[in-house]
């Protein structure tokens, strides 16, 4: 239940996305969540505003604004004309608040669901993105950024610790520093029976004041999908690590939609590292519907008990688990509509529900 509405004004296109159908499937989905109150906590929406020529010379302006139930996000772009061959760049400016429940979230009802908590992370940033012209199936994207972090309770002031005391930041200050150097990767290949993408995040942690954060961080995302007549296989790998300075939000969350399914967001563990796999088949049911059955899997590869105060152990998250289930598809010209029912490890039973609307 929403509303979809694109304005023009002059060259620039604004579009507005009120939804208030969110409300209900969160509201089975995190029945612990703190609750904000007031009639806009019952509105998700979101606002884009794009300027194609902003002072006359194609200079483009992206404005994006997201409000969910417990979190919101601002991200203003600006790009420069370049000739096609060489780098695209783009000045970025993001600012969010999202309640970190992956690291600090409390497990419950067997680990199907994870509570608040009552830490929220504020992040600021400013950087500069080239993105490289892309050649054949290869893409990439380079990246450097000044990032503020500052933890947060429920009640909006300023936090260090956490509800057992444990620091929140790598610091032990109620903020973080730091100046980070990313690499971004992108491979993907596609027919009519087979598709292939691959991706590699290298981040780097430079310190350039004291006590700003040194580290390097990578992630690898690899998803390959098969069509078996009317059916369709997909299947993905996701892993990583970290190694150096680290505070606990940086950490890897597993478990939850996306992750593994029958767990909560990162009831299964919280690790420097990680390895998730995923297997799902797709078939026809009706023109409008098709069901799917999965597996999932996720561990932390024993790295839980080298996060700063290790809040997986204290959370008592096991670590590793496997998720299994059923969903059902449906598609139309207005949005997609998910509902997967899962079972993990601990033999409890989730239900998932995931809306994607689509802009006319």
């Amino acid at each position: 239940m929403g509303a979809q509405k694109s304005i023009h004004a002059g060259k620039a296109k604004i579009d507005v996305n009120v939804d208030l159908s969110h409300k209900l499937c969160a509201a089975l989905m995190l029945p612990h969540f703190r609750n904000s109150g007031g009639p806009l906590s019952l509105v998700i929406g979101s606002l884009c505003i794009k300027h194609p020529n902003l002072f006359g010379g194609s200079e483009k302006l992206d404005v994006f604004w997201d409000k969910g139930l417990y979190d919101t996000n601002v991200v203003v772009a600006y790009r420069r004309p370049r000739p096609e061959w060489l780098p695209q760049q783009s000045i970025v400016l993001q600012h969010s608040i999202a309640p970190e429940i992956g690291v600090h979230g409390l497990p419950v009802d067997n680990f199907s669901q994870s509570g608040s908590g009552s830490v929220n992370l504020c992040r600021s940033s400013v950087g500069l993105e080239l993105s490289e012209p892309a050649s054949s199936n290869w893409s990439s994207t380079t990246s450097v950024k000044f990032e503020h972090v500052r933890p947060m309770n429920d009640e909006g002031r300023p936090i260090n610790r956490d509800l057992d005391g444990f620091p929140v930041t790598c610091s032990g200050a109620s903020h973080d520093s730091m100046v980070v150097l990313k690499q971004e990767t992108r491979y993907a290949r596609a027919n009519d029976k087979f598709f292939s993408r691959f991706s590699l995040q290298i981040e780097q942690g430079i310190p350039i004041l004291y006590k700003w954060l040194v580290f390097n961080r990578f992630k690898f995302v690899g998803t390959k999908g098969i069509k078996l007549g009317p059916s369709f296989l997909l299947t993905s790998i996701t892993g990583g690590s970290i190694v150096g300075d680290m505070a606990p939000y940086q950490a890897f969350a597993i478990g939850g939609l996306g992750s593994v399914r029958g767990y909560g967001e990162g009831a299964v563990g919280t690790g420097r590292s990680c390895l998730v796999a995923n297997s799902e088949l797709t078939f026809p049911l009706s023109k409008m519907f098709d069901g799917a059955i999965f597996l999932d899997y996720g561990s932390d590869l024993g790295s839980g008990r080298h996060v700063p105060g290790n809040p997986g152990l204290r959370q008592g998250k096991p670590g590793s688990g496997v998720g299994i289930g059923y969903g059902l598809r449906f598609k139309s010209p207005f949005g997609h509509f998910q509902v997967d029912y899962a079972m993990n490890s601990y033999q409890q039973r989730t239900v998932y529900f995931n809306v994607t609307n689509v802009s006319s």
